[in-house]
């Protein structure tokens, strides 16, 4: 039997019409359940009549952060249509790509980024544009198009098994995928969050993750709108208005999800040292390894970061920790979620023992039925319904599981495994250190060995020597790095994500 994929938004429109469901601080838009059922309704039957999009027809959506991009996706569900949020910082041949492969009928655009809109239309034949920030000769015009038509009173015939959304992973380390996102896989996302993150009808969710990540979209926007909660969205990432948001009492989030980069940044920002959190309940990391003094940095202003573990392909929810246990299992990722399985596997498929480094595989209703186009990928990643992660990890003699590293970034020195997490988590215990990251270059003695890029706080003086000793006294010898890099800035994705390419990329 299929289960049925019901309208959020339109039930807590009929339930509870006057409660808060967004607000951009952007735009200044604030809307209630009722307006957003509203604006999702209208937009529904644009799409249909004015664009003719049907069942399985891809809508691209490339723009910053904006409440509209909510309507897109639940206007999209409505109708059983599938949106594409595509990343704003790609370049346009990457964007070709991306809309090459997807094939959209429709590109909705904002107007900073009409102009990459416009490219990547032309080169991919996308026939129809539509901006939300006013239209032009050939590209209709978002709040106009809403404005004269009637809201769709059609049923909504989705169920769990329809495909919503199409999300490309951050492709870095080649070629983004499109991951297939279901109406199920949501749906199981927000009962997975539930236990671990106190999530309910009275949740005010701060989301400042870009929208067309599983990160900003569904951490925890969607599971708000699941119960009828509030998010307040930011445009872009600001760490001081962040900080400022989560610590004013007249705002009230309760919830946060960011990545370690996020929660770093804040925590360098002159106000953090005065800041409280008075009404928060959840604050969420995960994305990569979080280091443990930063944890610590932010446990020590009682508030305690719960680290979690997902990722596109898993909507993305796989492992967490409970706020109790937040300080007596730092630094690991937690436990499975309610409706998710998870393996450690051996690299000949067999099961990791207790302790033992293994790829992390997961298995469950919120994991991905395989990639658009990509027959080969699918069958490479999913084995037997398990989710190859790609990740290596260990868990413990109570099961609490500990994510070591990206499996591709770690590399072997003299023969033996160095995960660069570990090795970063002993530089990040520096004074000094802001960023660092560390990579396997080539070596003609051991094959490869560690290199550290480091970023050194304003203020704050380091040299590689240091560094070095610092690492010696505190790693087996294969695992310190032999070389440090001093620079600028770790280049990140949109995400925060650290490029690890694009430093193995730099010249010696």
């Amino acid at each position: 039997m299929q289960l049925r994929s019901y309208d959020w938004v339109a039930h807590h429109g009929r339930t509870q019409g006057d409660q808060q469901a967004v607000v951009d601080l952007a735009t200044d838009r604030r809307l209630t359940y009722a307006q957003l059922d509203d604006r999702c309704a209208r937009l529904a039957r644009v799409l249909v009549e004015g664009f003719g999009i049907g069942p399985g027809d891809r809508v691209a959506v490339l723009a910053g952060n904006n409440s509209n991009m909510f309507e897109v996706q639940f206007a999209c569900a409505r109708i059983r249509a599938v949106m594409v949020p595509l990343n704003w910082r790609l370049t346009v041949p990457e964007l070709e790509f991306i809309c090459g492969d997807a094939g959209p009928q429709l590109l909705i655009h904002d107007h900073e980024h009409a102009a990459a809109a416009a490219a990547v239309a032309v080169s991919t034949g996308i026939g129809q544009r539509m901006n939300w920030d006013g239209g032009t000769d050939g590209v209709a015009d978002y709040e106009e198009a809403l404005a004269a038509i009637d809201p769709w009173d059609g049923p909504n015939e989705a169920n769990h098994d329809d495909l919503l959304t199409i999300m490309y992973t951050s492709g870095t380390t080649g070629q983004p995928k499109g991951a297939l996102i279901t109406h199920g896989m949501l749906f199981w996302n927000a009962i997975n969050q539930t236990e671990f993150f106190a999530l309910g009808a009275g949740m005010v969710n701060l989301a400042f993750l870009p929208l067309f990540h599983t990160g900003g979209l569904n951490c925890f926007a969607n599971p708000a709108f699941h119960y009828g909660g509030s998010t307040v969205l930011m445009r872009k990432f600001d760490a001081a208005e962040a900080l400022r948001l989560m610590s004013d009492p007249a705002v009230g989030i309760t919830h946060v999800d960011g990545v370690p980069a996020n929660y770093l940044f804040m925590s360098q920002v002159p106000a953090f040292e005065d800041a409280t959190f008075p009404t928060l309940v959840c604050a969420q990391v995960g994305g990569s390894p979080t280091p443990v003094s930063l944890l610590e940095t932010w446990a020590a202003k009682g508030l305690l970061l719960q680290q979690a573990y997902g990722m596109t392909e898993t909507s993305p929810l796989v492992l967490a920790l409970r706020a109790e246990d937040a300080i007596s299992r730092i630094g690991s990722a937690g436990v499975p979620a309610l409706h998710t399985e998870v393996r450690l596997a051996t690299e000949d498929g067999g099961e990791a023992g207790v302790g033992e480094t293994g790829e992390l595989w997961v298995r469950g209703p919120n994991v991905t039925p395989g990639y658009w186009n990509r027959p080969e990928a699918t069958a490479e990643a999913i084995t037997d319904g398990w989710l190859h992660t790609g990740d290596a990890a260990r868990q413990d003699k109570d099961g609490f599981y500990y994510i070591v590293d990206r499996w591709k970034d770690m590399y072997i020195s003299g023969g033996e495994n160095v995960y660069p997490a570990e090795v970063e988590n002993v530089i990040y215990q520096l004074d000094g250190v802001a960023e660092a990251a560390v990579i396997g270059v080539p070596d003609d003695r051991w094959v490869e060995v560690g290199r550290a890029y480091i970023v050194v706080r304003d203020g704050h003086q380091i040299t590689e020597t240091e560094v070095l000793d610092h690492c010696r006294q505190r790693l087996a010898k294969f695992k310190v790095p032999q070389s440090v890099r001093f620079i600028d800035e770790i280049p990140r994705n949109a995400t925060g994500k650290t490029l690890k390419r694009e430093l193995r990329l730099r010249e010696d």
